[in-house]
């Protein structure tokens, strides 16, 4: 699990309530259930009203992987395509599918079977492209919907800000009552902001961000099981492999790697 998201949120509300009683002010003013309803309701709502029903399931069920979701493992992944690497060129391509059938990845155990199966390296990159393609296009459908929100919300507070004055307004005549009307209309605008920049826009690129690191993960290893069916050696594997990924990615796995021995007669 990788918390990143929930910290930060929690960071932002926490200042954000800071600085309140910093100031003097109690946490409670901004607590007004009409304006908040207002703003969260109707952000939601014009959310799904740019997409579809299907939309919002698949954008609802986004939300715990948004704050609770792994971080791909490409080390991993590149340690297990090199082990598997000496495997084909020890005991061929049908040992793999043992391999496959224990393997938890759905796209990985897909291109081992097929690895397996000896589907040519054409029709087994245009397989594992699709699949990538196809998985971007679902990954964008939860992250648009979130930034959609974050884009909505400022002026859907701003709306509930002006609805308010007109009712303020309108109550000239109670001048007692006017000072808290008004800062009560204020809480629309301040909860469409804060919303926005510390919920919804969070939220989608945090989305985001998972889907890139998920499809660096599924290009390693279409290019680790291609380079497999052309029988590549385990260590210029590795290497090609780990050409691909930041190394900050690949340090991430047991710290950084270890340095190599100094040539005997020179100083380490």
């Amino acid at each position: 699990m990788d918390p990143a998201t929930i910290i930060g949120i929690i960071i932002a509300f926490a200042a954000m309530f800071a600085m309140l009683i910093m100031e003097g002010a109690s946490p409670f003013s901004i607590l007004l259930p009409a304006p908040m309803i207002f703003v969260f309701g109707a952000t939601i709502a014009v959310a799904v009203a740019s997409g579809t029903i299907k939309d919002l399931g698949v954008c609802i069920r986004g939300i715990p992987k948004a704050l609770l979701g792994k971080k791909p493992k490409v080390a991993e992944r590149i340690d297990k395509l090199v082990e598997l690497a000496g495997v084909a060129r020890a005991e061929g391509f049908l040992a793999l599918e043992s391999h496959a059938q224990g393997e938890e990845d759905p796209y990985f155990a897909a291109g081992l079977q097929s690895l397996a199966d000896g589907v040519d390296g054409e029709a087994l990159r245009q397989q594992l492209e699709d699949d990538i393609d196809t998985k971007a296009a679902a990954d964008r459908v939860p992250a648009k919907f979130y930034t959609t929100m974050g884009a909505y919300a400022p002026t859907i507070g701003v709306i509930g800000t002006v609805v308010a004055l007109t009712q303020a307004l309108e109550n000239l005549t109670e001048p007692e009552r006017l000072g808290s009307m008004i800062a009560a209309a204020f809480v629309a605008t301040l909860w469409g902001l804060v919303s926005s920049n510390l919920m919804w826009l969070p939220i989608g690129a945090r989305l985001g961000r998972l889907s890139e690191l998920e499809q660096q993960e599924m290009n390693v290893t279409m290019e680790g099981l291609l380079a497999i069916q052309e029988g590549s050696q385990p260590m210029l594997l590795q290497e090609r492999l780990s050409s691909m990924v930041p190394s900050s990615e690949l340090a991430s796995k047991g710290g950084e790697k270890a340095e190599e021995p100094a040539p005997e007669g020179e100083p380490a």
